[in-house]
This record gives C-alpha cells, structure tokens and sequence, in this order.
C-alpha cells in the first residue's frame, strides 16, 4: 500500500497518459490525412514522375535555408519532388571551407560535386531567431550553447550590421543583419575551391533570398564573381536583383 492519496494519483497519471495520447494520436491521424491526400492528389497522378525520381535525382537548386518552421521553401516558392535538394539549419548559414566538417558543407559537396546542381539558394528571412541570438551575443560572451557555438560563424556579418545600422533600434539591426548574413554566406560558399572554380567557369550560379512573411515578400539576387572581392573583409557584388510582393 502506498501512502494516502497514491491510488488516485497513480489513477490520475493514468487518464492523463491516456488524454496525451489520444492528442498525439489526433494530430497523426491529421498528417495521415494529409498524406494519403498527397498520394491520391500528386503521387498516383503523376506516377510516371514519382517512379522516375526513385531511380534517379537530377535538381537544378541547392537550397540552404532556416529551420524556422514558418518559412518552408517548398511552401513558400513551390518547389516540388525532385526540383531542390535542401538543408535547412539556425539562421540559414553556410560555414567556411576551413571551418571544418558539418552537416551543411557535407549537403554541399554531395549536391554541386555528385548532384552537379546549376544554383545555389541561400534564403534568409524575417524575425530570424537564429540571427536575434547572434545580435545579442557578447564578444566576450563564454557560456557554453550549440546554437551560440554556430551563429558566431556570422560574426563578421553581425559586425557589419552593427556598423551600419548603429542609429537604429535593435529589432532594425536584426533585420539588417538577416540580409547581411546571406551575403556573408555567399562569400563564404567562394571559400570551397569546388564551388569558386564551378563560378568561374559559369557552371554554377549563387544566388541570396529573403523571405519576409510580415507582408509576405520576397527578395532574390545574384552573386556577381567578377565584382565580388574575396579578401579578408570581402564584399559582394549583386546582380539580377527582383522584388516579389
């Protein structure tokens, strides 16, 4: 026998076990339905397209984007089966060639070396958490987090953003850091001798995408080689800029 009251509460963990898990089992029986909509709607009506990808991918994108679960990039530009291989990480970041390996570069070397995709994506976007963190860190700041040991990789990226948006509120320089952190990773794609000699050649093309879902717009450009500067405190030159709203 346990103390007084401990049947109930054994009983009470009970219903609430059983109350957990008719919830979890609501929201599955949702992406169920969600699925079998798609395999009746998309993969039976075009299967012909689903058997071919089974065999083999051949996509035209990279993409590296966040993993903000508000800006998906196959909701939000289309993208379907087969069209862009993607990886999706805090604050859509591309670390530097002599960073080491990660996730990220592994993604790129399989998609431009393997894949022999003909663009890479990267897609930044509004009230980025991940870039948030980055603006708020201290230089001197030593405690130990995962996501504060990778958004310091925009570290140059945050210097800038402080830079030239010092006169602004801090919400304003988030904002001007998202965008100067696809340039700084669209730099630091020049570091990976695979990729430059690709860009030299005209054999691959980079481009930057941001993505405001405030008012549901969006910014896309392209990395122009021959005006971007690869030194230290390097710069990019754009071209091809388009505005959708």
């Amino acid at each position: 026998m346990g103390p007084p009251g401990f049947t109930e509460k054994l009983n009470n963990n009970k219903l609430n076990t059983l109350v957990d898990a008719e919830d979890g089992c609501d929201i599955f029986n949702d992406l169920k339905d969600r699925f079998l909509n798609f395999k009746k709607n998309k993969y039976l009506k075009d299967i012909d397209h689903f058997e071919n990808l089974a065999k083999v991918q051949t996509p035209k994108f990279m993409v590296i984007a966040c993993a903000d679960s508000r800006v998906c990039p196959s909701t939000v530009l289309g993208f379907q089966p087969g069209e862009a291989f993607m990886i999706r990480n805090i604050a859509n970041l591309v670390p530097t060639f002599e960073s080491g390996p990660s996730e990220t570069n592994a993604a790129l070397e399989f998609a431009v070396n393997s894949l022999l995709v003909e663009n890479i994506l990267v897609i930044g976007h509004s009230c980025c958490g991940g870039i948030r963190a980055l603006m708020s860190m201290e230089d001197d700041d030593v405690e130990k987090s995962f996501i504060k040991s990778w958004v310091i990789g925009g570290k140059k990226a945050r210097t800038k953003a402080k830079a030239a948006a010092s006169n602004l509120s801090f919400d304003e320089q988030c904002t001007h850091c998202e965008k100067e952190s696809i340039n700084h990773s669209l730099l630091n794609l020049l570091t990976y001798p695979w990729i430059e000699e690709k860009v030299a050649n005209k054999e691959l093309s980079i481009h930057g995408g941001y993505y405001n879902f405030i008012d549901c717009s969006f910014e896309k450009w392209t990395l122009d080689y021959r005006g971007t500067k690869l030194e230290e405190n390097g710069r990019i030159a754009a071209k091809n800029k388009i505005f959708w709203c």
